[in-house]
C-alpha cells in the first residue's frame, strides 16, 4: 500500500476477514471518502489499491461498474445495472479463486424473470382490463401463459452468449447425477454384471437430460431446484403474490408448478411497476446466493473451505450511477431480513456526495458516550467498527429516520492520503493456511477416497469372483464356491440356489455326458420354476448331491449324469401324478465328490433358511469325509437316502442314513461264493489283495473293500500273499512295478482281490496281459461294485479284460428281474429326451450300470416319506416316515425300510454278481452269475452263483 490510509484500511479489512474465519461477524458497507474534496481522486486510487491487495490475498471479489451507463435515467434502474452481471461466477474470481466458482441460481432466476418481463414480445400481452372482471382474468391467464413460454425459451435462466450454451447444459445435467446413481444402485440390487448397473445409471441420466431439454418446455424437476424453493418460500415476495395462493408441496409437481407459475406472474407484475422492489429483490437474491455459497452445513462443507468473505468494490458511488441507491437498498434489505450475509462492500464516494448517505460514523455520538480521543486512523477504524456493530440493534429501529444502519462511513484525513516514498510502502500480510475441511473434505481427498474405494471394491469384487461361482460387483451367491479341481483349473461346488449351472463350468469340448448334464439342469430348473409359480405351499424340496464336475485328470461324468437323470425322472413322474409337488435342488460335490464336505455345509446352511428342504439324495461315494458329511446333515435334521454309497459303517453310526446299495461287507460275502469255487480248482491256491493307496486321498471305499476282501479270502482258505498298494499320480495308477513283482515272483496268485476304482482297471489289465508269468496264466480278479460303471467292449464301451483273465464284480442294481414289474422304462421313454423314440431297456446304455435306477428309487423313497398322507411333511417327520417306506414296482425291485434297525445293517438290498470274459473275437462280454432284486432277503448260494 502506498499511503498510510491504505495500510490502516487494509489492516482493518484483514481484521474483519480473520474474524469471519471463526465467527459470523456482521459485514458493513464501508464507505471511504476524503475530508477534503481535493483528495477525492486519491480515495478512488485507494479503493483500487485495496482491490488489488485483496485479490492478491485470494479474496473473492467483484468490481461493480460505476461508470455512467447510457440510457438509464432512473437512479433505481442504474443501481440495478450495477448488480446486472454479478450472477456471472467469472466476475468473482472465476476458476482462479479458492475452492471453485460461486453459483448464483437465485440472482440468475431474478434476472431471467426481469428479461422476460422486459421482452418486447411481452408488451402486447400485459392485461389492459382491471383484475376481477372476466376479461381481466382472461387477459391475466394469457399474459401468464406467454410469460412462462418466454421463460421456458430461456430455460428459466438469463440470456447468455452462444459459447456458454454447453456450460448451461452441463449445469442442468448436474441435477440428474443423483438420479443416475440411484438408478445404478437400484440395478445393483438385482445383482447383475457391473457394467449393466453402470449402463442403467448412464441411460437414466441421458433420458432425463433429453426430456429436460425438450424445446419450448420448462426444465425437468424445476420445482426441486434450490432457486425455485427459495422463490416459493421467501417471505420477501409474499407482498407480490397478491391475488392467489402460492402454497406448494414439493412432492406434488403439478401443484408446485401452478404455485411457481402464479408467483412468477405476480412478481413480474411487481417488477414491471418499478420502484424499489426490483432493486431490493436483486440485492436479496445476491445475499441469499452468497449465504448459500458460504453455508457451513452444506454437503461439501463449502462454508469451512471459504474462510474469506466475498468483497464487492464500488470505486465511486454517486446519485448519477446508482451507487447511493444500491447502498441504501443493501441497508434496507439487511435491516428487513435481519439475517447475516458474508458480503463485505467497500465503496468510495466523493466528499461532496457523502451527505447523501445520511448519518455516518462522524455524526454526533450518542448521548452519554465520551468523544474518543484523537487516535490514529488504525485505532479509530477499530473503534468505529465496534461502535457501529454495537449500535446495529438500535439503528435498525424504524423510528430512527435518515439512518443507514449497515453503512460504516470512514472519513480519511488528507495527510493519510499522501503518497509515501516507495521505500516506505508496506504489504499487509494475510494470515492464511488451508483449512482442515479443504484438506480432508475436498475433491482431491474425494478422488483419493474414490480411488481407494474403487480399488478396494475391485479387489473385493475380484475376490468374490475368485471365491464364488456367481458374483456381482459387491455381492455374491455364497451357496456355491470355487475350488481347485484335480489336475488344474477350478470347479464350482455347493448347492445351486440361484442361476448357477454346474454344466457351464465343465471344461471346453464337453462330451456326451456334459451335454446331457446341461440339458438335465435346464429341465430340472424349468420344473422347479413351474412348482414355485403354480404350487406355492404344496411342495417339498429334495437336494441331490452328486459329482457334477469333471477335470483334466478325470473328465468322466458318467455317475453324475446318470444319477441326475434318475432324479429328474422321479421329479417328472411325481409332479405329473401327485398332489404334493417335488422341487429338486442340485448340489455338486466336485470331481469324485472330493469337495463333499463343502457341499454338505452349503446344504445345511441353506436348509436353515428354507424349511421346505426335507432330505438329501446322493452322496454316493464313500470317502474319509463321509462321517463328517453325515454328521453335519444330521445336525440340521436332514435324512440322507443314497443310491450307491456302500459304506458298511454309516448305517451303524447314524440314524439318518439310508442306502439302497449293498454294503461292502455284503458284497464281499457274495463274492466269497465265487472265491469258494475258485479255491476248489487248485490244491493250494494263492491270493493277493491289490488296493489303491488312500494315504494321500479321501477315498475310503477302496480301504473298506480291501479290508473285507482280505477277510473273505482268508475265510475261504486262500494262502494270502502280502498285500500291495498302488499310488495314483496325475490321475493315472502306477501299476507297472506291482505287475512285474506279482507276475515274476516265485508264486503267482490265481486270485487277485482288486480294491480299486473303475478307472484303474484298464491299466491293470494292460499290465497283466503283457507281463511274463501272468500273460499265459488263468487269473481271476474279484472286485466291488465300482466296476458296474464300466462299459465293456461287448456293449459298445471302451473297457475290456485281458486274455485268460476273468473279472468277477458285484453290482448294486438287479434290473432284469424287476423290469417286468416296473413302469420305470416307460417313464424314461416318455420324459427323458434322449430316450424318446427309442426302446428303453434295462441293458441299454445309460441304464445298465444301475446308477439311474438307484437314484430314481432313492428319490421316490424320500418323496414318499415327505408326502405321507398327501400332505407336505416337515424334515423331522420325513426322517421318521422313512422307516415306514415300502414301495413296490421300483426300478430295482421293492424298496423296503420297514425292517431297518436303528444303528444296524438292514437286509434286502439289490445285488448282482457279474462275470466278464474275453471272447475269441477279442471283445469283453458280461454275463450275470446270480442276483437278487431289492426287497428279497433270501441269501445267494453257490449253486445259483456257479461259475461253471
Amino acid at each position: 500500500m502506498s499511503t498510510e490510509a491504505g495500510i490502516d484500511v487494509q489492516r482493518q479489512l484483514e481484521s474483519l476477514i480473520q474474524d469471519f474465519r471463526t465467527s459470523d461477524s456482521p459485514m458493513p458497507v464501508i464507505v471511504l471518502h476524503a475530508e477534503d474534496p481535493a483528495d477525492d481522486d486519491r480515495v478512488t486510487a485507494l479503493v483500487d489499491e485495496l482491490c488489488e491487495g485483496q485479490q492478491r490475498h485470494g479474496t473473492r471479489l467483484a468490481v461493480a461498474p460505476t461508470e455512467p451507463q447510457p440510457g438509464d435515467v432512473d437512479p433505481l434502474a442504474r443501481a440495478t445495472r450495477l448488480l446486472w452481471d454479478l450472477g456471472d461466477s467469472r466476475k468473482w474470481g472465476g476458476r482462479s479463486a479458492a475452492y471453485r466458482p460461486y453459483a448464483f441460481p437465485r440472482l440468475n432466476l431474478v434476472r431471467a424473470l426481469q428479461e422476460a418481463t422486459d421482452d418486447p414480445e411481452m408488451r402486447e400481452h400485459w392485461p389492459t382490463v382491471p383484475a376481477g372482471t372476466p376479461d381481466g382474468n382472461a387477459q391475466r391467464e394469457q399474459a401468464q401463459t406467454h410469460l412462462l413460454r418466454l421463460l421456458a425459451r430461456q430455460r428459466w435462466r438469463p440470456r447468455r452468449p452462444a459459447r456458454r450454451h454447453r456450460q448451461l447444459l452441463l449445469n442442468d445435467v448436474q441435477q440428474f447425477l443423483p438420479m443416475g446413481v440411484l438408478g445404478a444402485f437400484t440395478a445393483l440390487l438385482t445383482r447383475p454384471e457391473w457394467y449393466v448397473a453402470v449402463l442403467a445409471g448412464i441411460g437414466l441420466m441421458i433420458l432425463l437430460a433429453g426430456l429436460n431439454h425438450v424445446p419450448g418446455r420448462a426444465p425437468l424437476f424445476l420445482w426441486l431446484r434450490r432457486e425455485s424453493r427459495w422463490f416459493l418460500t421467501t417471505t420477501f415476495l409474499q407482498s407480490a403474490a397478491r391475488r392467489r395462493s402460492t402454497s406448494v408441496r414439493l412432492l406434488r409437481p403439478v401443484r408446485s408448478w401452478r404455485a411457481i407459475a402464479a408467483r412468477t406472474y405476480d412478481v413480474a407484475e411487481a417488477m414491471r411497476e418499478g420502484g424499489p422492489f426490483p432493486l431490493q429483490l436483486y440485492v436479496l437474491a445476491l445475499f441469499e446466493d452468497l449465504r448459500d455459497n458460504h453455508r457451513r452445513g452444506s454437503w461439501d462443507l463449502r462454508g469451512f473451505k471459504r474462510t474469506r468473505p466475498p468483497v464487492l468494490f464500488l470505486r465511486r458511488i454517486s446519485q448519477e450511477n446508482g451507487g447511493v441507491e444500491l447502498v441504501r437498498a443493501v441497508s434496507d434489505v439487511r435491516s428487513r431480513r435481519s439475517e447475516l450475509d458474508p458480503l463485505l462492500i467497500v465503496a468510495g464516494v466523493a466528499a461532496g456526495d457523502a451527505a447523501l448517505l445520511d448519518r455516518g460514523t462522524d455524526a454526533d455520538p450518542p448521548a452519554g458516550r465520551p468523544v474518543p480521543p484523537p487516535w490514529g486512523l488504525q485505532q479509530r477504524l477499530r473503534h468505529w467498527y465496534d461502535e457501529w456493530a454495537g449500535n446495529l440493534r438500535a439503528d435498525q429501529s424504524p423510528s430512527r429516520t435518515n439512518a443507514l444502519p449497515w453503512v460504516l462511513r470512514v472519513p480519511l484525513p488528507g495527510d493519510d492520503l499522501l503518497p509515501l516514498r516507495q521505500t516506505d510502502w508496506r504489504c499487509v500480510r494475510a494470515r492464511h493456511r488451508p483449512p482442515l475441511a479443504r484438506v480432508v473434505w475436498s475433491a482431491y481427498s474425494l478422488l483419493l477416497v474414490l480411488v481407494l474405494t474403487g480399488t478396494a471394491g475391485a479387489v473385493h469384487s475380484l475376490e468374490l469372483h475368485r471365491a464364488y461361482c456367481s458374483a456381482g460387483l459387491l455381492s455374491a451367491d455364497r451357496d456355491t464356491v470355487r475350488r481347485p479341481a484335480p489336475g488344474g483349473g477350478t470347479e464350482c461346488v455347493g448347492i445351486a440356489t440361484g442361476d448357477i449351472r454346474f454344466g457351464a463350468y465343465l471344461p471346453g469340448g464337453a462330451d456326451e455326458e456334459g451335454r446331457r448334464l446341461r440339458e438335465l439342469e435346464d429341465r430340472v430348473r424349468a420344473e422347479n420354476d413351474d412348482v414355485l409359480r403354480h404350487h406355492h405351499g404344496t411342495y417339498v424340496t429334495v437336494v441331490y448331491a452328486g459329482p457334477l464336475s469333471s477335470s483334466a485328470t478325470d473328465s468322466s461324468l458318467v455317475k453324475g449324469a446318470e444319477e441326475l437323470a434318475g432324479v429328474y425322472l422321479a421329479q417328472r413322474v411325481v409332479n405329473e401324478n401327485y398332489t404334493v409337488k417335488l422341487r429338486v435342488l442340485l448340489a455338486n460335490g466336485g470331481v469324485d465328490m472330493g469337495q463333499q464336505r463343502v457341499t454338505a455345509d452349503a446344504i445345511a446352511e441353506y436348509a436353515d433358511r428354507d424349511p421346505t428342504v426335507v432330505g438329501v439324495v446322493g452322496f454316493g461315494r464313500d470317502l474319509q469325509s463321509s462321517l463328517d458329511v453325515t454328521r453335519r446333515l444330521q445336525s440340521v435334521g436332514l435324512p440322507v437316502v443314497s443310491g450307491t454309497n456302500s459304506a458298511t459303517y454309516l448305517p451303524k453310526q447314524f440314524s439318518n442314513w439310508f442306502s439302497l446299495a449293498a454294503p461292502d461287507e455284503h458284497q464281499t460275502q457274495a463274492l466269497g461264493l465265487v472265491a469258494r469255487q475258485l479255491r476248489a480248482r487248485e490244491k493250494d491256491p494263492y491270493a493277493l489283495v491289490l488296493a489303491r493307496d488312500t494315504k494321500d486321498s479321501q477315498d475310503r471305499y477302496t480301504s473298506e473293500q480291501a479290508f473285507y476282501g482280505g477277510r473273505m479270502l482268508r475265510r475261504e482258505h486262500f494262502r494270502l500273499l502280502p498285500g500291495r498298494s498302488y499310488r495314483v499320480a496325475n490321475g493315472k495308477p502306477e501299476l507297472r512295478l506291482h505287475a512285474e513283482s506279482i507276475c515274476r515272483g516265485r508264486t503267482v496268485p490265481s486270485v487277485i482281490y482288486f480294491a480299486g476304482r473303475v478307472e484303474d482297471i484298464g491299466p491293470l489289465m494292460t499290465q497283466l496281459g503283457t507281463e511274463p508269468g501272468c500273460a499265459g496264466r488263468e487269473i481271476s480278479i474279484l472286485t466291488g461294485d465300482d466296476l458296474s460303471k464300466a462299459r465293456f467292449s461287448g456293449t459298445g464301451g471302451r473297457d475290456g479284460v485281458a486274455p485268460r483273465i476273468t473279472l468277477y464284480h458285484a453290482a448294486l442294481a438287479e434290473l432284469r428281474q424287476a423290469a417286468s414289474t416296473t413302469a420305470f422304462y416307460e417313464d424314461a421313454a416318455k420324459y427323458l429326451p434322449w430316450v424318446k423314440g427309442k426302446e428303453a431297456a434295462y441293458d441299454a446304455p445309460g441304464f445298465a450300470s444301475g446308477q439311474t435306477a438307484l437314484a430314481h428309487d432313492a428319490t421316490r423313497a424320500l418323496y414318499w416319506a415327505a408326502s405321507l398322507g398327501d400332505v407336505p411333511q416337515s424334515r423331522a417327520a420325513t426322517w421318521v416316515n422313512l422307516r415306514g417306506v415300502k414301495l413296490d414296482g421300483m426300478a430295482t425291485g421293492t424298496i423296503d425300510f420297514t425292517d431297518a434297525p436303528l444303528y444296524g445293517e438292514r437286509h434286502g438290498h439289490s445285488i448282482v454278481l457279474k462275470r466278464v470274459r474275453r471272447t475269441p473275437q477279442g471283445v469283453s462280454e458280461t454275463e450275470v452269475l446270480c442276483s437278487r432284486p431289492a426287497g428279497s432277503t433270501k441269501p445267494l448260494s453257490v449253486q445259483e452263483c456257479s461259475i461253471r
